[in-house]
């Protein structure tokens, strides 16, 4: 039996190898990036310290359009995956025959490899072969080709879609678990006091369901914020800068432009809007669930 000075010491040792990966893969890059973010950093030889030159750089009218571009960007591409997902997981939770088919069938587009179906994507919104802009023109909705890319307006939506589109099945089949878990007493019970579906959806199942819609969110706000691979695929951040997110003009600074302090300025201020994203989220779980913020 260990006295407690020997299981501190045994607990600590348990932790070590977790410590020491956080430190090694976490800690030290994100340290190494902040100090970098102060300096001058690129191709050449010498290094000068720059204090918050790259910072003042950051806030001027150009970048401020970026973040908000990518605050609009990420609000309404997470609000529509939780919507969707949402009614979808309804509908699979429901008695209906096929059902088992029907989950099956929301999986290809989380399953289908990312860059396969961005391809696919923009393959679709094509003016001369896609075939959104040949379905238009067959309902006499577009009197030509309609290169959905090609346009401020019409591409920063076109990028939503195809986010939403790989984004809805893993929130349908989360929230499709959470429903899974509820009680059917309280479903049973309902339907005996005559209850209609709607009201038994809007007092049991959405009020049981709202700590998995919240931690859903919140992982597909931080994924969504950091989405790279769609708008580089179908746009690069084009036309005209009009999808450049925060994590695409990162990208173009340091990597395109290899200004690796500037870059490393605006990956530090992603990392405080996810902070404060992360801190607000558990804020509200644990007002949610104040026995478990004990």
């Amino acid at each position: 039996m260990f006295d407690k000075r020997g299981a501190t010491i045994f607990a600590w040792a348990l932790l070590l190898p977790a410590l020491l990966y956080i430190l090694a893969v976490v800690a030290y890059p994100l340290v190494q990036t902040g100090i970098l973010s102060f300096t001058d950093a690129s191709l050449k030889r010498t290094t000068a310290w720059v204090g918050t030159a790259n910072y003042d750089r950051i806030f001027n009218e150009t970048f401020a359009g970026v973040i908000l571009r990518t605050f609009i960007w990420t609000f309404f591409s997470v609000l529509l995956k939780m919507v969707i997902g949402t009614f979808g997981a309804v509908l699979l939770n429901a008695a209906v025959p096929g059902r088992a088919l029907f989950r099956l069938l929301t999986m290809p587009p989380w399953i289908v490899p990312m860059a396969i179906g961005i391809f696919m994507w923009g393959w679709m919104y094509n003016g001369q072969f896609g075939m959104i802009s040949g379905v238009l023109q067959n309902l006499g909705l577009a009197d030509g080709p309609v290169a959905f890319l090609a346009y401020g307006n019409s591409a920063f939506w076109a990028t939503i879609v195809t986010d939403v589109w790989i984004g809805v099945p893993l929130v349908t089949l989360y929230l499709l678990a959470a429903m899974q878990s509820i009680p059917q007493d309280l479903y049973e019970a309902a339907w005996t006091d005559g209850a209609s579906r709607f009201y038994r959806f809007r007092r049991i199942t959405l009020p049981l369901i709202v700590p998995a819609m919240i931690t859903m969110s919140m992982i597909s706000l931080i994924s969504t914020f950091n989405s790279f691979d769609i708008i580089w695929i179908l746009t690069k951040g084009g036309p005209s800068g009009s999808t450049t997110t925060m994590i695409i003009d990162t990208y173009r600074t340091a990597i395109g432009s290899y200004k690796y302090g500037e870059g490393a300025a605006r990956a530090v201020l992603i990392c405080i809007f996810l902070s404060i994203f992360s801190f607000l989220y558990f804020r509200l779980t644990s007002r949610l669930s104040p026995e478990a913020a004990r």
